[in-house]
């Protein structure tokens, strides 16, 4: 009687050492568990649909977050490489010592360079068609050195720009003037010549010398460059500019070098630095990339909330089998285990499938657009609606450590309610009616 006892009481409270945690029986279980047989079908249809939902949420989250990172470089690139980092603009009295103020600029530590403009807005016409513009007066050897024009280039030569009497324009306002490299172009202001009857339009016509493509489809539509002395005259600011800009070699800091700039220009301006020009524009393409993340998240939570489904069936499934397992001796650890490693292997396996297909397109984001478009007839990505002529794309290391982060915390949590309810389970009541 006491040896049944002690028999029935070794059923009932199996050794815990026999297997170590996570031990080679476990994972063989847990592996032919992912291998379903036909009968369980269905089961193994929901695994698929929950791996396929990762590796899609996973790759879409790693492409967009590039797409979007590629665009705020590209954007900070060009925007502030044709504008600059500070600008400064004389008040209460005329900008005539220009030079002077430049020079002391140049000198400031963390200015990598300052250029002196004269800028206004004009209207710019050929025989064939009419456009605004932005006329820019600037030096010949500020404009070889400015960082949006400096090597985009496409068609002429800046040689000879200050005493050569042309203009350079940017590609598409070529494209909108039909226009080429020594052909004319008209440019026409308000503000011209002072008459006893009031302030008369100048038109004057200038040969284009140079077609620039910056990369930004807006800038490249409205850009003219002309000499500074020349933009003087015809602007009737003798001996003046209007702006000068400033580049700086830390963008970021520009609070510890704009004290150092105001004390530098001895004069009284008004300073205002790219932040505060492009704030909205930046803040607005922050708040994108937050609320795409947000809702792209969405997927992989919607293909963790499949593995629930699918874990939960596999165990209602396989509930002979789990009592079976408890009867020779399994722990409820052991259980849980097993089923915490089908459903991450589900997760895991999505996860590196994801990362390595979001890696793929990502770092060929252009090549892939340009086939499409061929393809289909299309024109994904029209430079006329962005401001931007291809397409970027920069992969940050950091967003790919959180992508993959996110969906394995999230497969992993998905799996444990499921493996939960399957070490719960009383070997009794699964076997009572087998």
């Amino acid at each position: 009687m006491n040896e049944a006892a002690q028999s029935t009481s070794s059923l009932k409270q199996p050794d815990p050492t026999g297997t170590g945690a996570f031990s080679a029986v476990e994972w063989m279980v847990a592996l032919r568990y992912l291998r379903a047989r036909r009968a369980e079908g269905f089961v193994s249809v929901i695994a698929g649909f929950s791996f396929a939902g990762i590796m899609l949420g996973v790759a879409t989250l790693i492409v967009v977050m590039s797409v979007m990172n590629g665009f705020h470089i590209e954007l900070m690139n060009k925007i502030i490489g044709i504008n600059g980092h500070v600008f400064l603009q004389g008040v209460e009295t005329p900008l005539n010592d220009y030079e002077a103020v430049t020079e002391r600029v140049k000198k400031v530590r963390g200015v990598t360079m300052a250029i002196p403009m004269v800028e206004a807005a004009a209207g710019v016409s050929s025989q064939y068609h009419q456009s605004g513009a932005l006329v820019r007066g600037i030096r010949e050897a500020d404009i070889k050195q400015l960082p949006g024009i400096s090597g985009n280039v496409r068609v002429g030569s800046l040689d000879g720009f200050d005493i050569g009497m042309g203009v350079a324009i940017g590609s598409k306002l070529a494209d909108t003037l039909s226009v080429r490299v020594g052909d004319n172009i008209s440019i026409l202001t308000a503000k011209g010549a002072a008459t006893p009857f009031g302030v008369s339009p100048r038109i004057k016509s200038y040969p284009v010398v140079a077609i620039f493509q910056i990369g930004v489809s807006e800038f490249d539509g409205i850009f003219v460059f002309m000499p500074l002395e020349e933009s003087q005259a015809f602007f009737n600011r003798d001996g003046e500019a209007t702006v000068i800009e400033a580049f700086v070699s830390a963008p970021d800091k520009m609070d510890e070098i704009l004290p150092r700039l105001q004390a530098a220009v001895q004069r009284p301006m008004i300073m205002t630095d790219w932040r505060e020009r492009n704030r909205s524009f930046f803040d607005a393409l922050k708040v994108e990339r937050t609320v795409m993340f947000l809702i792209l998240t969405l997927i992989v939570l919607v293909a963790a909330l499949n593995i629930i489904s699918g874990l939960t069936m596999l165990v209602k499934d396989k509930g002979r089998d789990i009592a079976i397992l408890r009867t020779m001796g399994a722990t409820r650890g052991a259980v849980m285990r097993v089923f915490l490693i089908t459903g991450s292997a589900i997760g895991l396996s999505g996860t590196i499938a994801g990362l390595l297909l979001g890696l793929l397109v990502a770092h060929n984001l252009e090549p892939i657009r340009q086939v499409i478009n061929k393809a289909f007839g299309l024109n994904v990505f029209d430079p006329n609606f962005y401001l931007l002529s291809r397409l970027p794309s920069v992969v940050e290391p950091s967003d790919v450590i959180i992508v993959t982060v996110l969906a394995l915390t999230l497969s992993l949590l998905a799996t444990i309610y499921p493996s939960w309810r399957a070490a719960k389970l009383d070997p009794v009541e699964a076997l009572r009616y087998e």
